[in-house]
Order: structure tokens, then sequence, then C-alpha cells
């Protein structure tokens, strides 16, 4: 008996050393809530006795909240910090009192609260998700901790938990790297920039637009520190980087014996190609326990990592036939997994799960079955990234069916409301506000544990991240017409008749189905005409009643929408405009072509002025932030070069993906860019757009502009100043005009021609007809190609003629199922003129 007492003592003495570090948890994640509070309200600091925290314990691990006002004190209980941050914002947007977005808020908290009925809520997930890889580079890639603390409030007020936490990946690897014996160049090389580096993490890119410099490392390493500090102290459980698989080339100097595939995206060159290492090698498993080790030396233990191997790639080649290939998927996805776990017990792999429905030629039952089979259930979380384009886009049935609940795995169900961080308006709106309860109530719903969002850029359509955020908080049905009216009301302080009336035409066009890529004409390539933004004669109702609703001036979050709402408008009359011209000018009509740019222009500056009161919409700020990391002037112009070529150029291959509404942008960057094209062919000169916006890339700073003084004022009269183009500039095609080609862009010997289709031009596509429309040549054809993402999909190879007379012109063209083309698509023709270069014409599609 007495043996035993020691034994009981430690026992206890444990026992009080956990209830005190739980104690001091809570009450350092009520501080963080506290604090976070403060920002949001800044004059609840002068009162802190109004505003009272507790916490509660968690109904049966689900995150609550409760809220309550009496006697002009807020009573907020929470089972975590982020539960009472999403009380606090659950609080005021019921009771009309404000709405948060991003760098922008409209708080109306009154002198005295009046009281309130008790509200409870519980969540009926445990995991609330937020972040895309890519949105570290569509929207983050340069921030600052003062931006990275208002995200971290924002993901707090709106109930995130689980975000992806990246930064300073690189500067963990690097440090491995050098261990194993690579040279800095080597290391250099295998590199991008750092707006590219999401792409470079999932081995989709290397060596583009490098190098990363030793201070880029060391700063971004002091700033994860403060990220995680921050998520942490407010209860949330980050995903952090693990390794991948991917490395640099000069890894065979030191282990020439090492087996590596070389994997292609997108059509980009083979000095692009990234290299996975086998993870049957042992090297494999040396690097992911390296990469562990230096990664929790650095930031300390962590449960959930981020690995992504198959992010849009090709599967490692296997000629074993379908049993040795499931047994290579089996053996890495344990390896993976080891590598992990090899140095943290404790730690579970997580995996990005957008190829499950992008990719089903590769993903199917059995395919992600192997993958899955030799990691243990609770040591994995899949993120079902895009239930919404399962749904509403490619209509292919929802992933927890088609992989049977996904073979016992914890899964978060998301969705991708955006892509690339493009401005316009798109989604299907009632199916944000309650998709998510046909997973809830589904039998396949296996150990669904999470819901969430993977944006591949923020900032930009508020309304469905608000709807996002909000569903993962209900397991009920929402009546949108409602919601949308609590939603005006927290955000505007009102709800007129105009403003309901303009939701409802909302919701009938722009909202009511989803654009994978929703871009104007005039934010791609020179020579596109299609468009993929509605521009729908409802939708410019809606848009011209919004702006004019009155009584809301004074609300900063109705001046921010009335601007985005106003360049919607003027952009629609940009995209009339672009195509009117290009129209023209296929009948050698100068004087028309040249109404319809001036038209263009007008538009287009009236836009970017009024973007220049936008709170981010502003290519200065995007700059601003990227120049603020240089510690040299080569530095910061380097960083720009990098900022600029993500929202323009991207690759090439990738082109205009970004697509952003940006003052800057549109003056410096769209306006001369169309200018230039137009001016060119009309000219007869062929317009080499590659060296243009190259040189565009290369360049520094923005040109002046200033935003109007009266911001809600000046968006009224842009609207009533941007009429439709006169019928007189506007003609009637015969089928859908994608392109030209002139007698500068053709020579008497053979040669390539390409032209962008946008996504919305493939719907129902049979094939092209080349049209010859002037000049004493004709044009020699002798095949067609249809590119998606790089690779050719349909072609038709037989010899035509389009002149006079014409031949063979139509080129049939037989789609697969399954087209995304999330990273473009192009028409590719081989042509030579006959006789002469002089030839004119133009390319129709041709539909069902």
């Amino acid at each position: 008996m007495i043996s035993s007492f020691p034994r009981i003592l430690i026992f206890l003495m444990m026992a009080s050393l956990h209830v005190f570090a739980e104690d001091m948890q809570k009450n350092r994640e009520r501080e963080a809530a506290r604090a976070v509070i403060m920002r949001t309200v800044p004059s609840l600091a002068a009162s802190p006795e109004k505003l009272h925290l507790e916490t509660i314990e968690k109904e049966d691990g689900y995150d609550v909240f409760e809220t309550k006002a009496s006697g002009g004190v807020l009573t907020i209980r929470g089972s975590s910090g982020t539960a009472l941050c999403r009380g606090f914002y659950d609080f005021l947007k019921t009771n009309r009192l404000g709405m948060v977005s991003w760098e922008n808020k409209d708080i109306r908290w009154p002198a005295q609260l009046p009281d309130t009925a008790p509200r409870r809520i519980v969540s009926p997930f445990r995991n609330h998700y937020y972040f895309n890889v890519v949105t570290y580079g569509y929207t983050m890639p340069y921030w600052t901790w003062e931006r990275w603390e208002k995200e971290i409030d924002w993901m707090a007020l709106h109930g995130i938990n689980m975000p992806l936490a990246l930064v300073a990946t690189e500067g963990i690897a690097v440090r491995v790297w050098k261990q194993l014996g690579l040279t800095e160049k080597e290391i250099e090389e295998f590199y991008t920039g750092p707006a590219h580096l999401p792409w470079q993490r999932m081995g989709n890119i290397v060596n583009h637009d490098g190098p990363l410099p030793a201070s880029w490392h060391k700063e971004q390493i002091a700033l994860q520190h403060r990220i995680l500090h921050r998520m942490k102290s407010l209860g949330m459980t980050p995903i952090c980087p693990a390794f991948s698989g991917f490395v640099p080339r000069g890894i065979l100097r030191l282990y020439p014996e090492a087996k590596l595939h070389r994997l292609g995206w997108g059509g980009w060159p083979q000095k692009n190609h990234a290299h996975f290492l086998s993870p049957e090698e042992p090297l494999f498993l040396k690097i992911g326990r390296l990469y562990m080790q230096e990664w929790q030396k650095e930031f300390g233990k962590n449960t959930y990592f981020l690995a992504d191997s198959f992010n849009e790639m090709e599967l490692p080649e296997n000629k074993g036939g379908v049993e040795a290939r499931n047994n290579m998927l089996s053996s890495l996805g344990e390896q993976i997994y080891r590598s992990i776990s090899s140095t943290n017990p404790d730690a579970v792999w997580v995996m990005q799960g957008w190829m499950f429905g992008y990719q089903r030629n590769i993903w199917n039952a059995d395919t992600l079955k192997a993958l899955l089979s030799k990691v243990p259930d609770d040591k994995m979380l899949l993120l079902d990234l895009a239930a919404d384009y399962n749904k509403t886009f490619w209509r292919n049935g929802m992933n927890w069916d088609v992989f049977k609940g996904f073979f016992n795995k914890p899964w978060v169900y998301s969705v991708v409301p955006n892509m690339g961080g493009k401005c316009a308006m798109t989604g299907v709106m009632d199916f944000y506000a309650n998709g998510h309860l046909e997973a809830l109530n589904s039998s396949s719903r296996g150990r669904l544990s999470g819901m969430g969002m993977a944006p591949e850029g923020i900032e930009n359509n508020d309304v469905i991240y608000e709807l996002i955020t909000d569903a993962a908080w209900r397991n009920r049905q929402e009546n949108v017409e409602q919601y949308l009216e609590n939603y005006c009301r927290a955000r505007y302080g009102n709800y007129p008749d105009s403003m309901k009336e303009a939701w409802n035409l909302f919701r009938r066009t722009a909202y009511s189905n989803l654009k994978d890529h929703p871009r104007f004409n005039w934010q791609m390539k020179p020579g596109t005409r299609g468009c993929s933004v509605n521009t729908s004669e409802d939708f410019l109702k809606g848009l011209s009643l919004f702006v004019n609703t009155r009584g809301l001036e004074q609300s900063p979050l109705f001046r921010q929408d009335a601007v985005e709402m106003a360049v919607h408008y003027l952009g629609i009359r940009m995209n009339e405009a672009i195509r009117a011209a290009q129209e023209a000018l296929d009948e050698q009509d100068q004087e028309n072509a040249e109404k319809c740019m001036a038209y263009f222009r007008k538009y287009a500056l009236l836009a970017d002025s009024l973007l220049e009161g936008h709170p981010t919409w502003r290519l200065s700020r995007w700059i601003s932030f990227a120049r603020s990391h240089g510690t040299s002037p080569e530095e910061k112009n380097k960083y720009e070069q990098n900022a600029r070529r993500l929202v323009t150029r991207w690759g090439p291959p990738v082109d205009d993906y970004a697509a952003k509404i940006w003052s800057g942008l549109i003056r410096d960057y769209y306006l001369p860019r169309w200018e230039h094209f137009i001016q060119s062919r009309l000219s007869e000169k062929n317009p080499d757009m590659g060296a243009w916006e190259e040189k565009w890339v290369r360049s520094t700073g923005v040109s002046a502009a200033h935003a109007p003084g009266d911001l809600v004022n000046a968006c009224r009269q842009a609207i009533r100043e941007a009429p439709p183009l006169p019928s007189s500039l506007k003609r009637k095609a015969a089928g859908s005009i994608i392109g030209n080609w002139t007698s500068a862009t053709v020579s008497t010997e053979w040669s390539y021609l390409d032209w962008p289709v946008s996504s919305a031009d493939l719907e129902k596509l049979r094939g092209v007809r080349f049209v010859f429309t002037s000049g004493s040549h004709a044009l020699e054809i002798d095949g067609v190609e249809l590119l998606e993402n790089g690779k050719v999909i349909a072609h038709d190879r037989h010899a035509g003629l389009a002149g006079k007379p014409s031949r063979g012109n139509f080129y049939k063209l037989s789609l697969p199922k399954g087209i995304h083309a999330n990273n473009g698509c192009s028409l590719r023709a081989r042509v030579r003129s006959v006789g002469g270069k002089s030839s004119n014409g133009k390319l129709e599609l041709i539909k069902e």
C-alpha cells in the first residue's frame, strides 16, 4: 500500500498539471478572442465591462457558442477562441449591427445595447476549413504581418478553425537541401518566384521567375512564427506543409541511382518540369524525416500536415497493369504517410482532392482506395475540394458517393467559389447556402468531419463567402430570399425595394450558375471575342438598380459594392465595344473600328477611375505588397516583376488566368494592350503581343490616377454615361466569331496560327469554319487542332481552302467528354496563303 502511494501522487500531479495547462489555454483563447473583438469594434475597448466572455465545453466534440445581451452587457459563451469570435460575429449580423469584409467593414455599434434573447448555436462540423494552396499565389504571396493579422481576425469572426498555413515552406526545405549537399545553384534552379510557389509546391512547375534570395526565407520564417502563434492562440488547428516528393534535379549528382519521375503540366517546356522522387526509394523517407525534423525544430509540434503529390498530374509511369499500378499507389501512400509520421506519431496527412472530380480518368474508386489502403484511418484527412463543381458545373456525381464515403477516412466537404482571384460575379447562390445538407444527410457520408472553402483567390464576391461560412454553422434549410434581406440589413443598415429587386435579378442571372472562369473578352488575349461573364439585360438592370439605391451612401460597404457593380456594368459595355471593333475590322471598316475603340477607351478609364476608390481592387496595392519585401532596388524590382507576371502572362502557356478587375491594370495593361492590337491590325501589321506583354511585366510602377471625390455619385454617373453601343456599330455574325487571319499574320510558307477559345465557346461545339472576307489570295488550311491545357484533345486534318471559291473550309471537332480546360483552351491551324499574302478572313465556331 505504501509503495503505491508515490504512483498515486505522481498521477494526481500529472492530472493537476493537465488541468492547469487546459485552463491556461482557455484563458489564452479568451484573451485572443477579446482582442479580435476589440479590433473589430474599437469603441468596446473604452468600456471592456460591457463584454463578458466565458469558456464552455464542446458539445460531443463540436464547437458551440451562446450569446445574450442584458443590461447593456453582451455575454458570449464559447467552446474555443474561434467559437467566441464566431458568436460575436453572429450577434453582430443577427442584430443588424454590421459586417466585416476584407480590409473594410461597416460597424454600427450602439451606445447602449438593447436586451436580446439567449441564442445557442452548435456547429454540425468539427472542422471549419479555409484556403486553397493557390490562394498563396493569387492573393497572399506578398502579404505582411499587418495584412495577415486582419485575415486571421476575419477567419475567427467567420468561425474558421482549420486554415492552411503554408508560409515558409521553402525556408525549411532549403535547410534540408543544404544538409543533403545540394549547391546554391541547384537549389535556385528548383524554385519559382514567390507568386508562383503554390505550383512549385504541388510539382506543377519549377524554375520559373525565380530564384528566391536568402532574405526571403528569413523573413518568411519570422512571419510564419507570428501566423502560427496567433492561429493557435485562438484555438485553430492549422494545416502545415510536409514533403510531397518533389526534389531538385541536382539530387541525381548526389544520388545517381535514385529513381525520379519527370512530370509535365499544362504544356510547359521541359526546363520547368518537376522531378518526383519515387516513394519506394529510401531517400524519400529520409528527406521526409529531415523536413519534419527541421519544421518542428523551428515551429514546434503540429498535428495536420499537407502533402499534395498529384494535383492535376499524371501518375508516375507504370507498365505492369492494373494490379501493379494499385500496388505502386498503395506503396506510395504508405511512404508519404511514413515520411510525415516518422518523427511525429500524432501527425495526420492531409491531401487536397481537386483531382477527384477533375481527373476521373485517373482517380476512381480503385486508384484512390489503393492510395489510402496502408494509411491508418485516423491519420489521414481528405479535403473534398470542389463539391460545387461536382454538383453545378461538371455534374459528375458527388465524390462521397463515387469514392464510397472515402473508405473510412475522415474528410472535409469543401467548395471552390473562386478561380484565380477573378472578380466577376458568379456561383449558384442556393447551392452555397444549402448544398452541404446533401453531404450531412447522405448515406455515403462516411466520416464527414468538416466543411470549408478553398477559393483560389479571395477579396471578391463577399456574399458568397458569407453564405458559405454561415452555412457551416447550420444543419437546416436556409431561405435564400430571407437570407439576402438579413445580409443587406447587416451589411448596409437597410434593404430598400430597389436593392431587393436587384438581388432578385442577380439570383436569376450571375448568381444562378457557376462559371469556372468568369472573364470579359478584354481581360483575355487580344483577338478574343466571347466572354464568360453574364451580360444579360436582366443582369445589367440589377447592377443599375443596386448602384442607384438611395439612402445607403454613408455605408463603407455600400460604397465598395457600388464600385464593383458599376464596374461590372462598364465591363459589359467594354465587352460590347471590343467585340464590335473586331467585327468592323472583319469588313475593313476602319472608321467604325476606331469609333468602337473610342467607346472602349472611355468606359475603361471610367471603370479604372472608380476602382481607385476600392479598398482592394488596385494594382498599386498588389505591387506595394511585393516591393515591400525587397532589401535592395534590384530585389524590389524582381518581386514587382513576379507579381505583375502572375496577374497577366502567368507563364505562358497559362495566360490571363487571374483576370483581376483592378485599377491600374485596366488603364496600364488591358486598355493599351488592346489599343496596340487594334492599331496594328488597322495598319496591317502583325502585333507581337508576347513581346508587348513581356515588356510590361518587366516595367515598374503604376501611372498616376485619383478616385472621384463622391464615389457613389460617380458610379451612378458612369452608368448613365454608358448606354448600349449604337446599333450602327453592331453587326450580326452568322456564327460565333472567335478570331481572324490577316495579311500581316500569314505567309506563303506553312505556319501555325493560334486563337484563344473560352470554356463558354466549347458548349455544343461542332467545329470551325474559315471564312474569307477580302484580299487577292486564298488561305490554304492543312488541319485544325483543339488544345486543352496544352494537349491536343480534338483534331480534323484535311486540305481546305478559304477564298474564291472556298472548299473543305469546315473542320469538324468531336470533343471528348469531361473537358475542363482549367488553364486555358486554344484553337491551332496549319495554314499558308496561296500565291501572295493579301488574305483576310475570320473563324466561325459552328455549334449544334
